[in-house]
């Protein structure tokens, strides 16, 4: 049974730089065919895809979120079966609830229980 499980912390200040790891149990990161999914939620609206790294380590970034485009970066460590998302110059506008997701065959089948991140002074 594949699980992930997001961690990192609930409360960023405005101008920090946000940073959360995904851990991958029951299935490695480079197992071919997979790709390993950001998304987020925002209060009240829609949830989001940020980005990807799949599993050739290739990364993969939301072309129509063009207010995370320039500050988002998804990085991995295979070593530890897991991948990371970095947002830098956060605002408030980047309180969401994050989740990790596995992905194939364009189907997310496996979520994370997601993590609140508030942007606040």
């Amino acid at each position: 049974q594949v699980q992930l499980q997001e961690s990192g912390p609930g409360l960023v200040k405005p101008s920090q730089t946000l940073s959360l790891t995904c851990t991958v149990s029951g299935g490695s990161i480079t197992t071919n065919g997979y790709y390993w999914n950001w998304f987020r939620q925002p209060p009240g609206k829609g949830l989001e895809w940020i980005g990807a790294t799949a599993y050739s380590g290739v990364t993969y970034y939301s072309p129509s979120l063009k207010s995370l485009k320039s500050r988002t970066s998804i990085s991995r460590d295979t070593s530890k079966n897991q991948f990371t998302l970095q947002l830098s110059s956060v605002t408030p506008e980047d309180t969401a609830v994050y989740f990790c997701v596995r992905g194939v065959d364009c189907v997310y089948d496996y979520w994370g229980q997601g993590t609140q991140v508030t942007v606040s002074s």
